[in-house]
């Protein structure tokens, strides 16, 4: 088995296994590289659990690419709540963004428009397509409230994760996943458990619909360790991440994870752009070692 299982994030449907790979493995070793790491990653070395194809629509003659969502398809509850916490998060790094008033917070299909049209014009969603922006919501959401899709994607991972691997390097979606998968196999040998633009502390929204469930002590919910006292979980957060509205996961895990901030320019959300930081490198070096 992989030493090193690499878990994607949203919008990654219409990729492979490999085709992530391609892209991962070089940052993950120009991560190493920054961390002065002794020695680099090979192919056999570093898994991909890819779970994106869950997620795509079944082909039809005709058909090409995400559903033609519109601001109609975003449902209420979870989904417009997530999207206003997204408009939110935008409008508070980065000053082009208006941010919500009192009235559009309001789930209703006007605030629904407003927050799309917001996030259109923010650096975060520059050059996504609104239905891409829909279908990325529609995903978390679809994890989250399908057993059977859930089931499926966290097998995904769990069949990478074996006696040889000593680090999880988790990505968006992908951080919930991987956290899940982990606390769904005690014993395991993963020494270092590595979140990048994770969502996991979002509260309601995702932290308390967490499986195990957070123990509840007194307001603040504590998600349950997904690991043994050897683990080091490192999260690293770009303060302009709309997706990691929490950056600090220690109130909802405890004090034992390391959560620094780091800078990924105008790719806050970039998967490549965390991964070749030091901060990422040193974490997956030291689980390495």
């Amino acid at each position: 088995m992989a030493r090193v299982v690499a878990v994607h994030g949203i919008g990654k449907q219409l990729l492979g296994e490999r085709t992530l790979l391609q892209q991962w493995l070089p940052a993950l070793n120009d991560g190493l590289k920054r961390a002065q790491a002794p020695d680099r990653l090979g192919d056999a070395d570093v898994a991909m659990a890819f779970y994106g194809d869950l997620f795509r629509p079944q082909g039809e003659f005709l058909a090409v690419g995400d559903p033609p969502y519109t601001a109609a398809d975003v449902t209420e509850g979870f989904e417009v709540e997530l999207l206003l916490a997204w408009w939110s998060a935008a409008a508070a790094s980065d000053p082009a963004v208006v941010p919500p008033g009192a009235d559009t917070l309001v789930s209703t299909p006007r605030s629904v428009q407003a927050a799309l049209r917001a996030l259109s014009g923010s650096r975060f969603w520059a050059g996504v397509a609104l239905r891409a922006m829909i279908f990325d919501l529609k995903q978390v959401h679809a994890y989250l409230t399908d057993p059977s899709l859930r089931a499926q994607a966290l097998a995904r991972v769990a069949e990478h994760i074996g006696e040889d691997t000593r680090v999880v390097v988790a990505h968006s979606l992908g951080s919930v996943i991987a956290y899940e998968a982990l606390c769904a196999r005690p014993g395991h040998q993963v020494r270092a458990l590595v979140t990048l633009g994770s969502p996991l502390g979002i509260p309601n929204l995702i932290l308390h619909r967490l499986q195990p469930a957070p123990v509840q002590l007194g307001e603040q919910p504590l998600g349950v360790w997904p690991g043994g006292q050897r683990l080091v979980w490192t999260n690293l957060a770009d303060d302009g991440d709309v997706v990691a509205l929490v950056k600090d996961l220690r109130p909802s895990f405890g004090p034992h994870v390391r959560c620094a901030r780091v800078d990924n320019g105008s790719h806050a959300h970039d998967a490549t752009a965390y991964l070749t930081d030091r901060l990422c490198g040193q974490a997956i070096k030291d689980g390495l070692a």
